[in-house]
């Protein structure tokens, strides 16, 4: 099962509190180039995987599709998502990905943001993605960076016995990564770039469009907090056709 960090009430609590949580779709800087990967959605059977608050379920629903459904682990986050769609129509589903079985040739469109990387076998939800997804469908999602979850650490790493090692969480070595981040012992899945984009491929999915995101001039000139995004991307986002 994976891990439900988003229901312990500190995290969630500090969760609210983040830009994103507040302004939505327009507190996400990367939501732009993440909404130019969008096909048209206007008819389109959309699913949103991870959908949190609801933020883009409710964009989608805006846009003219004609189904729009949003599954996540955390029964807090879907409450919160509940109270934000008064007026209904649209399905938000309390769902574990690590579990969830999606209907077959169902979606015209899978979406996801900053989720994918808690997810301990990715490759079998990609395959259930693939498969939900119709001929030509479009699975479109932003994920950590690679680089971002698994930074270099300078120096050696000395074990037990007093030899030296390279250091036990660097890039390559793919894994679980435990951080602190609103809350102790968050739990994220570190593959390398190579192994996300070689999965999707094998899984079946051609790539259309990637993008190692980071500001713009005009956005870091109203956002100067996002300069450390021109040091190394923090979020990674992937167009894809079944």
């Amino acid at each position: 099962m994976a891990q439900n960090i988003y229901d312990d009430p500190g995290f969630f609590e500090g969760y609210s509190r983040l830009r994103r949580s507040m302004e939505g779709l327009a507190g996400a800087p990367e939501w732009p180039a993440l909404r130019a990967m969008l096909p048209a959605l206007r008819g389109l059977r959309v699913l949103d995987l991870g959908c949190g608050y609801g933020w883009f379920c409710r964009w989608a629903q805006e846009q003219g599709a004609r189904q729009v459904d949003g599954l996540d682990v955390s029964a807090r986050m879907l409450e919160r998502a509940r109270q934000l769609t008064p007026a209904g129509g649209i399905a938000y589903t309390q769902a574990d990905l690590e579990t969830v079985e999606l209907p077959r040739a169902s979606y015209d469109l899978v979406y996801s943001s900053l989720a994918f990387h808690y997810i301990e076998d990715l490759p079998a939800l990609l395959a259930k993605v693939h498969d939900t997804l119709v001929p030509g469908g479009a699975l479109v999602f932003s994920i950590e960076h690679p680089i971002y979850m698994a930074p270099s650490h300078p120096g050696w790493h000395v074990d037990e016995r007093g030899q030296k090692t390279w250091p036990i969480n660097g890039y390559q070595v793919e894994g679980p990564r435990t951080t602190d981040w609103l809350a102790q012992g968050v739990i994220k899945y570190h593959r390398t770039l190579g192994t996300l984009l070689n999965t999707l491929m094998g899984t079946g999915f051609t790539l259309r469009h990637v993008d190692e995101w980071g500001p713009t001039d005009e956005l870091l000139a109203a956002q100067p907090e996002l300069a450390e995004e021109r040091e190394r991307p923090m979020m990674l986002l992937v167009s894809a056709r079944r």
